[in-house]
């Protein structure tokens, strides 16, 4: 079992997650529970899978965790860009957010390989 919070990829999509929270509140009410729901929970998902990994016993329940928050970080990034295309983001918000995303992306692939490499 390891400990969540020391792992940098496991910090960086908690900051993540906590910045996605605040993108819809410029959000039209009509996409409150649309679009906006499903950012949050993609955008959580990474983070909480992250730690499910760490609570299970192995390596390789714990690469398991970290391909569904890959998962969840690619659907993130194409809600941004649905968003950013339905002109629910501006250019600069959609930047700064989806440029974390890319490098939790590779964060996550590199951990994986890691994982697999030691086994």
């Amino acid at each position: 079992m390891r400990d969540f919070r020391s792992l940098k990829v496991w910090e960086r999509s908690h900051h993540l997650a906590i910045s996605i929270y605040g993108l819809p509140a410029s959000f039209p009410k009509d996409e409150r529970y649309g679009l906006s729901g499903q950012l949050r929970q993609s955008g959580v998902s990474i983070p909480a899978n992250i730690a499910e990994g760490c609570g299970r016993s192995g390596e390789k329940e714990l690469a398991r965790f970290l391909n569904i928050s890959l998962g969840s970080a690619s659907e993130l990034e194409y809600l941004l860009l649905l968003a950013r295309d339905i002109n629910l983001l501006d250019h600069s918000e959609f930047e700064h957010v989806s440029t974390d995303v890319i490098e939790i992306k590779k964060m996550l692939t590199s951990f994986i390989q890691k994982l697999k490499a030691d086994s």
